[in-house]
């Protein structure tokens, strides 16, 4: 068969922060000299901080900087070409990374359901026979009866750059900016009270707060819909973000 090429003898390469691109580089001739036809790579996608196996990806568009980056990665290739070595590259799609807020698909899909423009990239059922589960994502990390998390105090908020977070632990989840509204009014309140109703930083707050209760649900696949909720949370968290400061 012209054109197709089926490797011989391969020779699997464990890339992690300590071993990446560089030093495979390094051994391309030993590989060669071996009798090896062509490199079986671990992922080399980029994955969560010190991942010594590459699955728990983060990222699918980026080679992984801590084994070198695409810089490295590109030499690595050309090396192995040069040597009249293949590259068979270990690409697992639906190994991903959700413990780790670093992964903004599914950070995305969690702050905005359906409506996320990373949805269709999971494989999630939105409508199950469950009815209280519809339209959510279930995740098992609590540690015990969620009514014993909370009242031991284990649950809390957080805020940081316009958005607010639910935090357990080592865990974060972001809250859907259309609630985060009922945290807002809260502050809005004491805003009135201490500076008075005519403050620009409170007339700001009040329209941030009806931007937010303006957005598309979270349940729209609407293509239109679905870009301007996107667009507009942005847009109400970076004021946000702006105000706070």
């Amino acid at each position: 068969m012209n054109g197709v090429r089926i490797p011989v003898a391969s020779y699997r390469l464990q890339f992690h922060r300590q071993f990446g691109f560089e030093q495979a580089q390094a051994i391309v001739d030993y590989l060669q000299r071996l009798g090896i036809t062509d490199v079986y790579a671990s992922p080399t996608l980029k994955s969560r901080s010190g991942s010594m196996h590459g699955y728990d990806v983060t990222d699918h568009s980026r080679v992984n900087p801590e084994l070198g980056g695409e810089e490295a990665f590109e030499q690595f290739s050309d090396a192995l070409r040069e040597h009249n070595l293949g590259l068979i590259v270990d690409v697992v799609p639906n190994h991903m990374e959700i413990d780790d807020d670093a992964n903004r698909w599914w950070q995305d899909v969690l702050e905005n359901g359906a409506s996320s423009v990373y949805a269709k990239f999971f494989d999630i059922d939105w409508r199950p026979p469950k009815r209280d589960l519809r339209n959510r994502v279930l995740l098992p990390v609590l540690g015990d009866q969620f009514g014993k998390i909370l009242e031991n105090g284990e649950i809390t908020l957080s805020y940081a750059n316009g958005g607010f977070f639910v935090n357990y632990y080592a865990h974060r989840f972001p809250v859907d900016p259309r609630t985060a509204t009922e945290m807002l009014d809260t502050v809005a309140e004491h805003v009135r009270f201490a500076l008075g109703p005519e403050d620009e930083s409170l007339i700001e707050l009040e329209s941030i707060v009806t931007s937010l209760r303006h957005l598309p649900d979270r349940t729209t696949t609407d293509p239109d819909e679905l870009a301007e909720r996107q667009r507009e949370k942005q847009v109400a968290k970076r004021r946000l973000a702006r105000l706070a400061e």
